[in-house]
């Protein structure tokens, strides 16, 4: 990503016109060695093509996709022109900010930009700078956004009173993000004031981590029309009030027009709209963005230019994330808007002639705005099958009373009835002709999907079941789906493919989501989606029996096992998957035993056959006989008493028969979990996910954010029970919003971890200072991941270095994440610098073996027992044990039965599990010799497979 630097920044520069400073912009690009020479000249032909001025003097000229074959390095160099030069468009450039770039990271550059163009007085503070760190902080001015959408807004809810709604605003304001609980504490302490007309408002700023609106009307309206909660920033500055001060003027245009009785009538979107400034008889078109970079100049110019020539003014937002609604036909507030692809634009006009100014400039957008573009693509792995003339033919069904080994993925042993997932065939035509017919039928199939689901609502009578289907019932009545699958059928798409296509591009960004319970809903809307699909194909989705049962699939993502009635499911099997797919990680939190990557024979059992499952050898039996069935009953009843034994000894420490401890600690995504780890008898926090709250948040959570959250944690864990805290590890397959990254071939292997948080190392630096201002004294321990050699971990330990110079008496220990094989094999290198070593064995195996954890067909090769993954093991202990470094593993491999053994044997000195399986591990390693484990971990290391070394094991145990 391209940054602003100051030695990229030349002051006091003249021209005598807009060719000489576009000569000297190529001239400096080729001086600072980013491009050849002859880059300049494509710097003439993207100006013929348009002009490159954004506003508030500023133009960023840039070369011609044909020119990136000239282009050395990705750069940029700013040439500033105090007083100010004619560019050829007319308007006046006070700074030229230049950029060499070989793919498209210029637009980044736009993005960033587009907060300063309309600023006040950034124009004449560019012109008026004498140092590069003055420009760049007018250019890096983090712009205050405010939050008013889907998610703040809640629309016809069941309470009646002004207070009820405001807490069900509030409530949704703390569910959104900006705020947390002591703000809905402050709401619910004060009473409404009344705006007039129904409308009431409640303002609070404790806890408030960004400027937002909640809103709340009721489904019978009583003395309020709708409650407005809103949240203001404790601490703002003019910039955030201008922002709050927008969300009040939203408020009072509403109450001004005269609608205000009106709103407790209108649907969730209806009501961003009036919010928005859209009138009841406004004309509304609602259509996505399909260019592969998004609305960057040349699109937006092209919105713009077509929005100008319609006889009406045009207004255009975001659906999400509260952007107000801008003037189409203004260039910098278009690009203000910073659409990106599959994102959808709202667009309003009033007035006769509104709805055919809005089909052109809906065909416009969907046809690219000048660019080549793609069709919005279905993605999805969970898209249903559809258009195959031959049922799918499995391989024939296991043997009965025969052991079928797999891969072990969470422990326990379960026998009952098989129940197999399989999903029916959908065959239906991609396109059709008759886009009236195709609305009608698909109208038709949601309301029977809704009355189906209704009728199951009532059967359920109540739990955790009836909650799961009415929360689809109400996915169902959401009109943005049906509104997306009709555009694309007024497109020419079928009603099957268009309701899939709006199902799966909802679905693919509730996945995106940071919030953990928000993204899950993607597996609810597939859900959703497929019963509908099943009225228009004419075929009914398969219902699980009301009796326990193990669940047969070919595969089953995270959310699917989240909703798994737990007092039914006594097992799950999958033909596809490895140990350390994320199903399999949720499968271990809920305590459900599971085997996966049996291979797809297991699709062939019959429903309601016995089996028995074992999860902690990897091996499912079935139609057991009856020798075979007592056997697994008594190890049931056996697991079951170690289980509670386990339990009671819980807060023992874990200590081998000769006396060798090994800490036990938790495995947390969540500072919120730390207490639930303490109860179950965890020593400490083996590994703190810290991303879970840049995740959770749009921007970057500032100091105290950090500390506030930290902190939970810390007093949780109590006095002397260390927080081992990972540093921010997102990037290349898990990117965040606000840090875009450009798209890489190989995600894995890209910018993420430690990598990126060295790209910004203010990030890095606040999250250090956070997480020691958090410890108050108490044992905190810092690894960096991804870490690949030395010069990686220095660079990182720099900044640290300077933080833990601001503090006095911290008991801090500072290590990295063994994950890159180069890092074990260099770990001899390492350890005379850190602390101790966290192996995570999930992607030391992945990147050993060069396997893919989530790969369908060869996750389930990815074991941890590799010999050469044990191999790397030993040789981080070896280098540790050399100069006084302690190790830990904080993988999955640390929980798995046959495993806990084997990294004893090792020499490992902590191990980090899953909170609920934190008893079980200790009571494995009271029954362990040191000295034997060892031994027999030696002789492991001279097999030459995994499967082989799982034998060993197992005949050992």
């Amino acid at each position: 990503m391209l940054e602003l630097t100051s030695d990229a920044v030349l002051l006091d520069q003249s021209a005598d016109d807009w060719r000489d400073a576009l000569t000297q912009a190529g001239s400096a690009l080729t001086r600072a060695g980013l491009v050849d020479p002859a880059y300049g000249q494509s710097l003439f032909q993207r100006e013929s093509e348009g002009s490159t001025y954004l506003g508030n003097g500023i133009a960023i000229p840039h070369g011609t996709p044909a020119s990136r074959n000239y282009v050395k390095t990705t750069g940029l160099r700013l040439l500033q022109y105090p007083d100010g030069l004619e560019w050829h468009d007319g308007n006046r450039v006070s700074l030229i900010i230049t950029i060499a770039a070989a793919n498209d990271e210029h637009l980044d550059i736009l993005r960033r930009l587009t907060h300063v163009l309309d600023a006040p007085g950034v124009a004449e503070g560019l012109a008026a700078a004498d140092n590069a760190a003055d420009i760049i902080a007018l250019l890096s001015r983090a712009p205050v956004q405010a939050r008013l959408d889907r998610a703040t807004v809640a629309a016809r809810v069941p309470v009646a009173s002004r207070e009820g709604l405001a807490a069900v605003a509030a409530t949704r304001l703390y569910e959104a993000g900006v705020a947390g609980a002591g703000f809905i504490g402050q709401i619910m302490g004060q009473t409404p004031v009344s705006l007039g007309d129904k409308l009431w408002l409640v303002e609070g700023s404790a806890d408030v981590t960004q400027p937002a609106l909640g809103v709340a009307t009721p489904a019978e309206v009583g003395d309020a029309a709708a409650v407005f909660v809103l949240a203001r920033l404790p601490h703002a500055d003019e910039a955030a009030d201008d922002v709050t001060r927008g969300l009040l003027e939203r408020v009072l245009g509403v109450l001004e027009s005269g609608e205000a009785p009106r709103l407790a009538q209108l649907d969730t979107g209806q009501l961003i709209g009036r919010l928005a400034g859209e009138s009841a008889g406004a004309e509304v078109l609602r259509v996505r963005v399909r260019n592969a970079h998004g609305l960057h100049a040349r699109p937006a110019k092209n919105l713009v230019q077509i929005a100008r020539e319609q006889r009406l003014p045009i207004r255009v937002r975001l659906e999400s994330g509260g952007a107000d609604a801008v003037s189409a036909a203004s260039l910098t507030k278009v690009i203000g808007l910073g659409a990106r692809r599959g994102q959808m634009l709202v667009f309003s006009a009033e007035g006769e002639g509104a709805a055919t100014a809005l089909e052109a400039i809906g065909n416009a957008v969907r046809s690219g705005l000048g660019e080549d573009v793609l069709p919005l693509e279905d993605t999805s792995e969970a898209r249903p099958s559809r258009n195959k003339t031959e049922p799918r033919v499995y391989a024939p069904a296991p043997a009965a009373d025969t052991a079928l080994d797999a891969v072990a993925a969470s422990p326990g042993m379960a026998i009952a009835p098989v129940f197999v997932l399989r999903l029916p065939e959908f065959n239906y035509a991609d396109t059709s002709d008759d886009s009236i017919s195709e609305r009608k039928r698909l109208d038709a199939a949601i309301r029977e999907a809704y009355g189906q689901l209704t009728e199951l609502i009532q059967a359920a009578d109540g739990g955790d079941m009836a909650e799961i289907l009415s929360m689809h019932e109400e996915m169902l009545r959401d009109p943005e789906l049906r509104e997306a699958a009709v555009e694309a059928i007024n497109e020419g798409a079928s009603a099957e493919a268009g309701w899939w296509q709006a199902i799966d591009a909802s679905a693919r960004a509730q996945a995106a989501l940071a919030d953990r319970i928000l993204a899950e809903r993607a597996a609810d809307l597939r859900d959703v989606g497929r019963r509908v699909l099943g009225r228009l194909c004419g075929v009914s989705m398969p219902e699980p029996p009301d009796h326990p049962y193990i669940l047969v699939a070919e595969d089953i993502g995270p959310s699917d096992v989240a909703q798994l009635d737990t007092q039914r499911v006594r097992g799950l099997l999958t033909a596809k998957g490895g140990a350390t797919s994320h199903s399999a990680i949720l499968a271990r939190s809920l305590g459900i035993p599971a085997v996966v990557g049996a291979g797809e024979s297991v699709l062939s059992l019959a429903d309601g056959i016995d089996m028995i499952i074992d999860g902690e050898r990897g091996r499912v039996v079935p139609q057991p006989s009856d020798d075979r069935r007592a056997r697994a009953n008594r190890a049931i009843a056996e697991r079951a008493e170690l289980e509670a034994e386990a339990f009671t000894a819980r807060f023992e420490p874990a200590v081998t028969t000769d006396n060798v401890r090994i800490e036990v600690g938790a495995n947390l995504g969540n500072t919120s979990h730390a207490a639930d780890a303490v109860e179950r008898g965890a020593e400490g926090v083996g590994l703190l996910r810290t991303e879970f709250i840049f995740m959770a948040h749009p921007a970057a959570p500032d100091l105290d954010t950090q500390v506030t959250e930290y902190k939970r944690a810390f007093e949780a864990l109590g006095p002397g029970r260390p927080l081992v805290a990972r540093t921010l590890d997102v990037g290349g397959d898990k990117p965040l919003d606000y840090w875009p990254v450009p798209p890489e071939d190989n995600p894995f292997l890209g910018l993420r971890g430690i990598r990126l948080a060295l790209n910004r190392p203010q990030v890095l630096e606040t999250q250090m200072r956070a997480l020691i201002t958090a410890s108050e004294g108490r044992p905190l321990r810092i690894m960096f991941p991804m870490v690949k050699d030395v010069a990686e971990f220095h660079q990182a330990k720099a900044i640290y270095d300077r933080v833990v110079q601001e503090f006095d008496g911290v008991d801090v220990q500072l290590g990295v994440m063994v994950e890159v094989p180069s890092c074990a094999l260099l770990a001899e290198t390492l350890a005379p610098h850190v602390d101790f070593f966290s192996i995570g064995t999930n992607d030391l195996t992945q990147y050993t073996l060069a396997i893919d954890r989530g790969h369908p067909r060869l996750s389930g090769q990815a074991d941890g027992l590799h010999p050469a993954v044990l191999r790397l093991i030993l040789m981080t202990v070896a280098a540790a044990e050399a100069h006084g470094c302690w190790v830990g593993v904080c993988g999955e491999l640390a929980s798995d039965a046959q495993a806990v053994g084997v990294l004893v044997g090792l020499g490992v000195h902590e191990l980090s599990v899953n909170a609920r399986q934190v008893p079980l591990v200790k009571a494995r390693i009271r029954r362990l010799s040191q000295a034997e484990v060892s031994t027999r971990a030696e002789a492991l290391l001279s097999l030459a497979t995994a499967a082989e070394v799982r034998e060993a094991v197992e005949a050992e145990q």
